[in-house]
């Protein structure tokens, strides 16, 4: 019975956080794969460990883990054509990726600038190639 009731809160927690969403993200219904080790993550994340613990058990079961929402990720092309994926949001469920050491992660590509990713990073937004 404990077991069905967990279930069940997993699952009423899931679709609360599938209509949560980013103001950039908002209209993106695409989902896509990606490398993990492919984002960039420039700020040092404050971390509710619990919720982190989690996430890497809804992550690390096959009926829950379509349940955690994808992570918004600017994509950025830089001046000589390079891709770049930074990600600002987030955190937990990142953090419990790399601690499962996820090779890849659900992601929603918000297609952006670099003038965009000056407005994160102001002085310190690298040069793009």
């Amino acid at each position: 019975m404990l077991h069905v009731l967990l279930l069940r809160i997993h699952q009423l927690r899931s679709a609360v956080f599938r209509k949560m969403t980013s103001i950039h993200a908002g209209v993106i219904e695409e989902v896509h794969e990606m490398p993990l080790s492919e984002i960039i993550r420039p700020f040092q994340p404050e971390l509710d460990e619990e919720k982190v613990r989690s996430l890497m058990e809804t992550l690390s079961n096959s009926q829950t883990a379509d349940q955690v929402p994808p992570i918004d990720v600017l994509w950025i092309k830089g001046r000589e054509g390079g891709n770049y994926y930074y990600s600002f949001g987030g955190c937990h469920r990142f953090t419990a990726h790399q601690k499962l050491k996820s090779e890849f992660v659900k992601v929603k590509l918000v297609k952006s600038t670099i003038q965009d990713l000056r407005c994160y990073l102001g002085a310190s937004t690298p040069d793009l190639k």
